[in-house]
């Protein structure tokens, strides 16, 4: 099986994408989304989103990483697409799932599930931009309102060319909402269409993931979330690896920690490691409690301080 760790905007950036595909078995990383407007944008900015470009599109690991677009129009779509894949993205993945209401507004990200013909154009435009050799994903939820829009939108993405599709198994809607999570679609939609599916949505440990391959007949999980609760969950799902004690996250957080940040550490680094601690106090009691204690904590030096002290008393 093939696990994927999938783009979460905001929050899982290269330093991120560093550290887990370090201690992960992960197949591919998939970046947060470009903006595509209508221009082709400098290398700069595919650079800053991916530095992985500068050696070869891979993590240090050696982790494949995939650049995600996100835009309506086909034609500025394609120019970006051919530009990250001619700076070394493992392929391109286009964004037509994203949820936030800003980004919806500007006619980007979920809001286009309700227009399956625009998904085709910009599908088609970038698979004909881009090399074959390089694949041309989508990333989609199950419809806007109505998962039966699923098949139509499936279609779409399918006929335009597209190698592979991942669907959050929500639609819209839905949100995040656990209790909306709806694989069976992923099931029919195995049976109504030949592209190769990546199932998405609710995978938080091992026997989650067995449950979601067996729901939905797929090979192939993406994980988002669930990889920032538990920073194993890669190798939990793909090889029942035991998940990683509280001691061991406080090491991987130190090291985390060490990470240069161009020089603005000092205002970075706080925001970014109290958001991982956000996440990380779902899966671990103690990150709750420890979380109490930096989230009022504006530098560097002292949150690091804090869990020295934390790592100290076990």
């Amino acid at each position: 099986m093939r696990v994927i760790l999938g783009p979460m905007e905001g929050v899982l950036d290269h330093l991120m994408r560093e550290m887990l595909t370090e201690i992960n078995d992960y197949d591919l990383c998939v970046t947060e989304f470009v903006r595509i407007i209508d221009s082709l944008l400098p290398n700069s900015v595919f650079y800053r989103l991916c530095p992985e470009l500068h050696q070869g599109g891979q993590t240090r690991s050696g982790t494949p990483v995939r650049v995600q677009l996100l835009g309506q129009y086909p034609q500025w779509m394609a120019e970006n697409a051919h530009r990250a894949c001619n700076l070394g993205s493992a392929g391109v993945d286009i964004n037509f799932g994203c949820p936030a209401k800003a980004v919806n507004k500007s006619r980007g990200g979920a809001v286009l599930l309700k227009e399956p013909e625009l998904i085709y154009q910009i599908v088609k435009a970038t698979r004909a931009a881009v090399n074959p050799t390089k694949p041309v994903t989508a990333k989609v939820r199950l419809g806007w309102d109505d998962p039966q829009q699923c098949f139509e939108i499936a279609d779409a993405i399918a006929q335009a060319g597209a190698d592979e599709m991942v669907i959050h198994a929500r639609t819209k809607d839905d949100g995040y909402k656990a209790d909306t999570i709806k694989w069976d679609y992923i099931r029919q939609l195995r049976q109504h269409v030949k592209l190769p599916i990546i199932a998405n949505g609710e995978v938080w440990n091992y026997a989650d993931g067995q449950a979601c391959l067996a729901a939905t007949n797929t090979d192939a999980l993406m994980v988002c979330r669930g990889a920032l609760n538990l920073p194993n969950l890669g190798n939990v799902v793909k090889h029942n690896q035991a998940p990683m004690t509280w001691e061991q996250v406080l090491a991987l957080l130190l090291t985390y920690s060490q990470f240069e940040i161009k020089g603005d550490k000092g205002l970075y680094y706080p925001n970014r490691v109290k958001q991982w601690f956000a996440y990380l106090r779902h899966q671990y009691p103690q990150a709750k409690l420890l979380f109490t204690d930096i989230r009022c904590l504006n530098k560097a030096a002292p949150i690091i301080e804090r869990l020295q002290q934390a790592q100290q008393q076990l």
